[in-house]
């Protein structure tokens, strides 16, 4: 299995993807690809592993098996994906009072149509699904919402928007409004009746990622 490894490492930088990134895309902890990569643990990939990541890189699923190829079976196509796994995680953004970032890992995964994606300017390992909890963010967004969040966009490309944080060990769903310095910024609450934050210092926050996409099911 060492070739495999070494094979999927070449992959993943060829890419411009990290070990996380895979990881989150099949649904594991950050770190379980880098474990496989440079420990050999877990010994082989599960097949449905194999079949989400190969779709990605757009290699052939037997070339992460370590099993040979049988004569009578034919390589693979390499066709590229038209849809690919966005990891739904097991945790709630708040936007009330505040949840502590406890288990943060993927419940399933929801087949997302990688042209949307694309249109909307995302990449499918630096995004995940997470459900919104409490209402300090209406009627932007409500209790029970999903909202999709890329990864990717982070503090160093911080500008107005929608971002969950993560603030004293806390997950947040909240407005960022920039202020008139790059070194402070606010954290505003759409529901007037939850408190917002003037002139964050920025060394308290850690920015999870920018909120692109939300839905919601109406009753």
């Amino acid at each position: 299995m060492e070739h495999v490894r070494a094979f999927l490492d070449e992959r993943i930088a060829e890419r411009k993807s990290s070990y996380a990134d895979i990881s989150r895309l099949i649904g594991r902890n950050p770190a379980y690809i880098q474990q496989f990569i440079k420990r050999g643990t877990p010994r082989r990939l599960e097949e449905q592993d194999r079949r989400i990541i190969a779709r990605f890189l757009g290699i052939s699923e037997h070339l992460l098996s370590g099993f040979p190829l049988r004569e009578t079976e034919p390589p693979q196509p390499l066709t590229r994906a038209r849809s690919m796994p966005v990891p739904r995680l097991s945790l709630g953004a708040s936007a009330g009072g505040g949840t502590l970032d406890i288990e943060e890992r993927s419940m399933e995964s929801v087949a997302i149509d990688c042209r949307w994606l694309q249109e909307i300017g995302v990449r499918p390992p630096h995004v995940s699904i997470i459900r919104v909890d409490g209402e300090s963010m209406t009627p932007t967004l409500n209790h029970g919402d999903e909202i999709m969040v890329d990864h990717s966009d982070n503090m160093s490309r911080l500008r107005d928007g929608i971002y969950v944080l993560r603030l004293d060990d806390v997950l947040l769903v909240k407005r960022i409004a920039m202020g008139p310095r790059r070194d402070e910024f606010s954290i505003v609450s759409d529901n007037i009746l939850y408190p917002s934050w003037s002139n964050v210092d920025p060394a308290l926050v850690a920015i999870i990622g920018r909120v692109v996409w939300a839905g919601r099911i109406f009753r």
